[in-house]
């Protein structure tokens, strides 16, 4: 099929009760796994790629993957920068071929945040390609990007469609009690639905975005841990509030960490059971089986996504 924007995917999810994955890729054997995944559930999918990820895997190889994923499982996808930290990531990136782009002003005033994402948008439309900014400031790390609980927002719903009428943004990531990496929370996890309900009210044909939406499953920490290494105490969001929230206006729900767990744990399991191996197909063969599990899971029982292509 194609590469595509978001719009239509958005369009068919923003009144329904089922989200689009959007999933961080890094290398060959995690786009196979995802974009198997999509075809097999007949499932919208994003691929969205990191600063961290174009760095490791270089831009030009991560394009020619996707591309080859197309051609390979005959779907639609839609190529999204995930967190740009400024004007000219973002710029590199649709001058690349990206179908869409993230940039993420959260870190400065209201104000400025507004200046920067506009200046994004108007580059960005003027080529056919949609953007997506943030408001509010999630915890937790991903990649470069370190906020400490202390100094996470939550997103003002007013404020919110102040930034939208004056940015034009085609979707926006809003801060709710979600948060970046494998973090542990303090007390309950719990996502402020009181507050979604506002936005989405006040927003209602703006898609909403969740970040730092990885679920951190036990049985994937506790594979890592049985098989080497130690990763710590770690709590995401339940899956059950991450179905909740695609009933509202939330059209896109990141996911990155229970990528990287299913992945990891699968490897470390196979060269555990087989210390004599090192052949890289051998245990990256059931690390991207791994991927495609996890998503499909994520695709059948908690985005609600599948057949919705």
């Amino acid at each position: 099929m194609a590469l595509v924007t978001t719009k239509q995917m958005f369009s068919d999810a923003i009144h329904s009760d089922y989200a689009v994955g959007a999933f961080n890729v890094n290398n060959m054997e995690i786009v196979q796994g995802i974009t198997e995944a999509a075809q097999e559930e007949h499932s919208p999918v994003i691929l969205q790629v990191s600063a961290g990820a174009r760095k490791y895997a270089k831009p030009a190889y991560l394009k020619k993957l996707v591309e080859a994923a197309i051609a390979d499982t005959g779907i639609d996808v839609a190529l999204h920068l995930d967190h740009g930290a400024d004007f000219e990531t973002c710029k590199q990136c649709i001058d690349d071929g990206f179908s869409s782009v993230m940039i993420d002003g959260s870190k400065y005033t209201f104000m400025e945040n507004v200046e920067l994402t506009k200046k994004v948008v108007d580059y960005a439309h003027e080529r056919g390609v949609v953007v997506e900014a943030e408001l509010g400031t999630l915890a937790g790390i991903e990649d470069d990007v370190i906020v400490d609980n202390s100094d996470a927002v939550y997103t003002n719903p007013t404020q919110a469609v102040e930034f939208v009428e004056k940015t034009n943004v085609d979707s926006l990531a809003i801060a709710i009690g979600t948060s970046h990496g494998a973090y542990k929370f303090k007390g309950t996890p719990r996502l402020d639905f009181e507050r979604l309900g506002k936005i989405s009210k006040l927003l209602p044909e703006t898609p909403l975005v969740l970040h730092g939406a990885s679920s951190v499953l036990l049985e994937f920490v506790n594979s890592c841990n049985q098989y080497g290494g130690k990763i710590p105490g770690a709590q995401g969001v339940p899956e059950d509030m991450l179905k909740k929230a695609a009933e509202y206006t939330i059209c896109k729900i990141n996911i990155d960490t229970d990528l990287r767990l299913a992945m990891t744990a699968e490897i470390r399991k196979y060269l555990s059971e087989h210390p004599e191996e090192f052949d890289p197909r051998k245990y990256l063969s059931p690390a991207r089986d791994a991927i495609k599990n996890m998503v499909i899971h994520k695709m059948r029982n908690v985005l609600k996504s599948s057949g919705h292509a």
